[in-house]
């Protein structure tokens, strides 16, 4: 069961009860999102790969928000937009309407993502021309693709709720995609995490942290 809260900046985002987490900051949804994945994610991402092309791995869509910022963003920038994203428990499509999440993009966009939401758990799809969803309903260690990415936003519960997503072994296994000099950014910061990632040859960078969070952590492969 989810259900819609408020949060600090004035956005919605989700309670889930069976996990006992919000799918978002409560300091900000919207303002968690544009800061950890957009502007250090993907902007960056941008900026180390130039071209008119940049394929994102998402751990956790969730509500929808980072892919709805990402493609608002690449849409204005000229970029074609692959996205993947790993799902285990899809949301209902009346909880991502809930969402509000309509405001904060151009229309087309919106109806995209929302009429396509259901072909796009089975496929790819494209929401616009030149901007591609797909949601792979699965389990990360499940997971298997040839395909290598630009960008993986780890954007998974938090270790307390959910620390079989923070092993060793699933941030390797994760991570595998990744092509080299790939980036993956997320959320969250601790001494277990860094260790892990250096040692499969990633280096590290302590970012200043969403409101209501510290520090982030974006890492670069080898």
């Amino acid at each position: 069961m989810n259900k819609i809260t408020l949060t600090a900046d004035g956005s919605n985002t989700l309670y889930n009860e069976s996990i006992g987490e919000h799918y978002h900051s409560k300091h900000g949804a919207l303002q968690e999102s544009k800061h950890v994945f957009i502007d250090a994610g993907l902007k960056h991402a941008i900026t180390s790969f130039p071209g008119q092309e940049i394929n994102i791995l998402e751990v956790g869509f969730g509500t929808g928000l980072n892919f709805l910022l990402s493609a608002d963003y690449c849409q204005k920038n000229q970029i074609k937009l692959n996205y993947t994203s790993l799902e285990a428990f899809p949301l209902q499509i009346e909880e991502l309407e809930s969402t509000g999440y309509n405001n904060y993009v151009p229309q087309a966009i919106w109806d995209g993502v929302i009429n396509n939401y259901g072909k796009a758990l089975q496929q790819a799809v494209s929401i616009l021309p030149d901007q591609q969803l797909k949601i792979v309903h699965t389990y990360l260690h499940r997971y298997e693709t040839a395909q290598q990415f630009d960008l993986i936003y780890y954007d998974a519960f938090s270790v307390q709720h959910q620390p079989e997503m923070w092993t060793d072994e699933i941030i390797a296994h994760v991570c595998q995609f990744l092509k080299p000099s790939g980036i993956f950014v997320t959320y969250a910061i601790t001494g277990k995490l860094k260790r892990a990632l250096k040692s499969i040859g990633f280096s590290i960078e302590k970012l200043p942290g969403a409101p209501g969070k510290r520090e982030m952590l974006r890492a670069t492969k080898a």
